[in-house]
C-alpha cells in the first residue's frame, strides 16, 4: 500500500488561510440542508428498528430499485438484482480488482487516471499500463496498440478502467464515437470494461451522456456513486454488473463488511422518495458551471505564457501543464507557503510520471476564493519560471505534453 497525494495534503490545505484547489470535495452546502436533517430524523422515528439493524450485503432493494431510474438517465436499462450497493464507488473499486485481479495481472487505466484507483491496483499487486488520453478521451489507436503489445508478449488484460464522463483527473469527456470504438476494440480483445461515472449527472450543456454499459451489459461493469449528486459523507455507491459478476460481488462484500449502513442506505432512499433531486442535480450543475467559468476566465487571464488547461465541459477538475522545465511535485510545499494548494500530476500516474502536471479542482470553493487561489498559484508559477531562467532546467521527453498526441481514427 502506497500513501496518497491528496491525503497528504489535506494536512494543510484544510487550513483556512489556504486557498485550496487541491480535494474534489462537492458543495454539499447547496443541499436544503433544514429538509434533509428533518428527513433523516423522521426517518430514525419512524422506522428505526428497520433502520437501526442489519441489512443485505447485497443492499436495500428499494434504494436498488431507485438507483435503476437514477441510471436510466444515461441509457442504460437494469435490473435493481444485479446491482450491489457499494460504501461509495472508492469499494466498489476494491471489491472487483479483489475478485479479478491476482499479483502480476495487466489492468488498464488511462493516463492520467484517478489516483483511488491507482491505489487500490497497487494494493492487490496488479501491473497497471496505461493507454494515453486527449482532448476526446481516451484514444482508440493507442488502447488497440497497448492490447496488440501485450497480446504478443503473452500477458492477459483483466480489464480496462476508464472515467469515460468529465474524466478526473483531466476533465475531458470521451466523444461519442470513440465510446463505439472502445467498445469494439475492448470486445475484439475479450476484455472487460470497468466504467467509473461519478460525475455523470453533473454536465454543463445538455442532456447526460450515453453511458457504455447502455451499449454493452454483458462486457461493462457499471460504477455509480451518490457522493457527488447528494453528500460524499454518506459513503453510498453501486456496481451494476452482468449477474454472475454480482453474485461475487456479494461474497466480496460480505467478506469486507458483512453489510452496509442501513441508516445511509434509507436515508439516500428517502431523499430519492422525498425531496427533487433532479431539481437538485441542476442547482449543482449551475453552481459548478458558475465556478468552472471562474476559473478559467481566471486562468485566461493570469496564467504565464507557456501553461496550458483543459477545459471541462462538467464535473470537478481542470488539468494544468506547466511551462517545460517546472516540476509540480516540486513546487507544491512553495505554493502552500504561499498559501495555495493543488494536487501534483505524479499521483495520477503509476509510473510516477506527470511532473510538469497538476489537478486543480472548481468544485468547493466561492468563486471569489477560486480567483484569489489562481492568483496566488500564478505567482508560485512565475516565480518558478524565474528560477528556471536562472538556474536551467528541462522537463523529461514523458512529461512535454498533457497528453500524448496520436490521431484517432475519426477526426478529432
Amino acid at each position: 500500500m502506497v500513501a496518497s497525494e491528496i491525503r497528504a495534503l489535506f494536512a494543510v490545505a484544510s487550513r483556512p488561510e489556504v486557498v485550496s484547489l487541491a480535494g474534489g470535495m462537492p458543495y454539499v452546502s447547496a443541499l436544503p440542508l433544514d429538509a434533509v436533517g428533518e428527513m433523516v430524523g423522521d426517518l430514525v422515528a419512524r422506522n428505526g428498528a428497520e433502520v437501526l439493524q442489519y441489512a443485505s450485503a447485497q443492499g436495500d432493494p428499494g434504494l436498488r430499485e431507485q438507483i435503476c431510474e437514477v441510471m436510466s438517465l444515461e441509457g442504460i436499462q437494469a435490473s435493481a438484482d444485479d446491482v450491489v450497493v457499494t460504501v461509495g464507488a472508492q469499494q466498489a473499486l476494491d471489491l472487483i480488482t479483489r475478485i479479478f485481479v491476482d499479483p502480476g495481472d495487466v489492468v488498464l487505466a488511462e493516463a492520467p487516471s484517478y489516483v483511488g484507483a491507482l491505489g487500490t491496483f497497487a494494493s492487490y499487486q496488479a501491473d497497471v499500463v496505461h493507454v494515453p488520453l486527449d482532448e476526446a478521451g481516451l484514444i482508440p489507436a493507442a488502447l488497440r496498440e497497448t492490447l496488440e503489445r501485450l497480446r504478443v508478449e503473452g500477458r492477459r488484460v483483466k480489464f480496462l478502467y476508464t472515467v469515460p464522463t468529465f474524466q478526473n483527473p483531466a476533465g475531458v469527456t470521451l466523444t461519442t464515437a470513440r465510446r463505439a470504438q472502445i467498445l469494439e476494440i475492448c470486445a475484439e480483445y475479450d476484455v472487460l470494461v470497468i466504467e467509473d461515472n461519478p460525475y455523470g449527472l453533473l454536465g454543463f450543456d445538455g442532456e447526460p451522456m450515453r453511458a457504455l454499459r447502455a451499449d454493452d451489459p454483458d462486457r461493462v461493469i457499471y460504477l455509480g456513486s451518490f457522493s457527488k449528486t447528494i453528500a460524499s459523507g454518506l459513503r453510498v455507491g453501486w456496481v451494476l454488473a452482468p449477474h454472475a459478476v454480482r453474485a461475487k460481488l456479494v461474497l466480496a462484500a460480505e467478506s469486507a463488511v458483512l453489510c452496509h449502513s442501513s441508516l445511509t442506505q434509507l436515508a439516500v432512499r428517502q431523499y430519492l422518495t422525498t425531496q427533487p433531486w433532479r431539481e437538485q442535480i441542476k442547482d449543482f450543475r449551475e453552481l459548478y458551471r458558475e465556478r468552472r467559468d471562474t476559473m478559467l476566465d481566471t486562468l485566461e487571464a493570469l496564467m504565464p505564457e507557456g501553461c496550458t488547461w483543459t477545459r471541462p465541459a462538467g464535473g470537478f477538475f481542470v488539468w494544468l501543464t506547466l511551462p517545460e522545465g517546472l516540476d509540480a511535485k516540486a513546487m507544491a510545499p512553495r505554493a502552500i507557503a504561499q498559501r495555495v494548494a493543488f494536487v501534483p500530476g505524479t499521483g495520477f500516474y503509476a509510473d510516477g510520471t506527470g511532473h510538469r502536471h497538476m489537478r486543480i479542482s472548481y468544485c468547493y470553493p466561492e468563486p471569489h476564493r477560486i480567483r484569489e487561489g489562481v492568483r496566488r498559484l500564478a505567482g508560485v508559477i512565475e516565480q518558478e519560471i524565474e528560477l528556471r531562467d536562472t538556474f536551467g532546467g528541462t522537463a523529461t521527453p514523458a512529461d512535454a505534453s498533457p497528453f500524448v498526441d496520436t490521431p484517432g481514427p475519426e477526426t478529432l
